[in-house]
């Protein structure tokens, strides 16, 4: 079966605490709220520290037209994917002409040709490498990608598959919304990227003893060749009847406009336990036999409707909450933070499940479930 074989991610160069947004995002929105001081509290509530954005602060004080905004996705993001990318194929001693089949996962930006077909070009990868750019999933981009990269690597078990996660969420932001919503998004959202290596099950077991070829990158990305790949055995889609309206973009002239609805922790509080159920007795599981959970941290009370819903310690969600708290959430690419944490930790242990789960436009979910290998 299929393999995550590497994991890394990307980060871009403007780093600001919450603090500093907050103090913008109140001079912003005070003309549309008389009592501005009490609707702060949502960036504290918001547990999150520190994110990382591909512009100044300064940038973002003065209305931007969609061009300009998207110019800017262009340019950092290609930037990012490839810097991902090539930190991934090195914790794998791999360059990118090893690669068979490049999966472009975004929904924060737009570009024909698409992003992947520029890093194609910039990182030197083979003339006939297929390409797939996947848009409009929002976070649950991510384990859907990898599924995808699953499904691929089932059919072709003898090739590589690059999943590039790569999202600036800042550059959506919307100077003339002044809404509740736009609000509460100004304090959660950030940027990154991610980058996941998934082989065929006929390569990674003569790939696995192979030395990594740029030692300087060790620290920059979580490198499996040490230990035994992670397995992936299954994935699962969910779209639930009549739901789109809970998130999304609503298309303006300036751009694209959040949508997000309050009611996102009581889906998750009412509908998590009974799919994920059905998903994991598919495989002969129940949610007591999973180890680890490896969920993308839509927001602090999110997570807290995972706790509920799935009845999970506190304690086991640590790697979830420690990504938000450092970084935001960063849509699509957030979930690959959160197992890059555990990959770092050495977990999953050989013979330990995982799951992987995120939520997006549609409504939707999106389930992986994972497996440590023997040695």
């Amino acid at each position: 079966m299929p393999v995550i074989r590497s994991v890394a991610t990307a980060l871009p160069p403007y780093a600001l605490q919450q603090d500093e947004i907050r103090d913008l995002a109140r001079q912003h929105f005070a003309p549309a709220f008389p009592e501005i001081d009490r609707y702060m509290s949502v960036f504290r509530h918001a547990q999150i520290d520190t994110r990382y954005f591909a512009a100044p602060l300064e940038w973002f004080i003065t209305p931007r037209s969609f061009k300009e905004c998207n110019d800017l996705f262009v340019e950092a993001a290609t930037a990012l994917g490839e810097q991902a990318a090539r930190r991934c194929l090195a914790a794998a001693g791999l360059e990118p002409g090893d690669v068979d089949h490049l999966l472009w996962i975004s929904t924060t930006g737009m570009a024909a040709p698409s992003p992947d077909a520029m890093l194609i070009n910039r990182l030197g990868m083979g003339r006939h490498t297929r390409r797939t750019p996947i848009w409009g999933l929002g976070c649950a981009g991510g384990v859907a990608g990898l599924a995808r990269a699953y499904e691929y690597a089932s059919a072709f078990p003898s090739q590589r598959v690059l999943l590039l996660s790569v999202e600036l969420c800042s550059v959506t932001f919307q100077w003339n919304d002044r809404s509740k919503r736009n609000l509460i998004a100004s304090s959660l959202f950030a940027d990154g990227a991610a980058a996941v290596l998934v082989e065929g099950d006929e390569l990674h077991t003569r790939q696995a003893d192979q030395p990594l070829k740029r030692p300087e990158d060790r620290a920059s990305a979580v490198a499996l060749p040490s230990r035994p790949p992670i397995s992936i055995l299954g994935t699962q889609s969910t779209l639930w009847p009549d739901t789109t309206e809970i998130m999304g973009w609503d298309m303006v002239d300036t751009g694209m406009q959040v949508v997000f609805s309050s009611r996102i922790p009581y889906i998750v509080q009412t509908l998590m336990r009974e799919n994920v159920a059905e998903f994991l007795a598919g495989h002969g599981l129940t949610i007591d036999d999973i180890d680890h959970w490896i969920l993308h941290p839509g927001g602090a009370k999110v997570i807290g409707a995972y706790e509920g819903a799935l009845a999970i310690d506190r304690e086991r969600l640590g790697h979830t909450r420690e990504v938000l708290r450092a970084y935001g959430n960063m849509s699509s690419a957030t979930v690959f933070f959160v197992l890059e944490a555990f990959l770092g930790a050495g977990t999953p242990a050989p013979g330990e499940y995982g799951v992987l789960a995120v939520l997006g436009p549609g409504f939707s979910c999106e389930l992986a479930l994972v497996r440590g290998q023997a040695a």
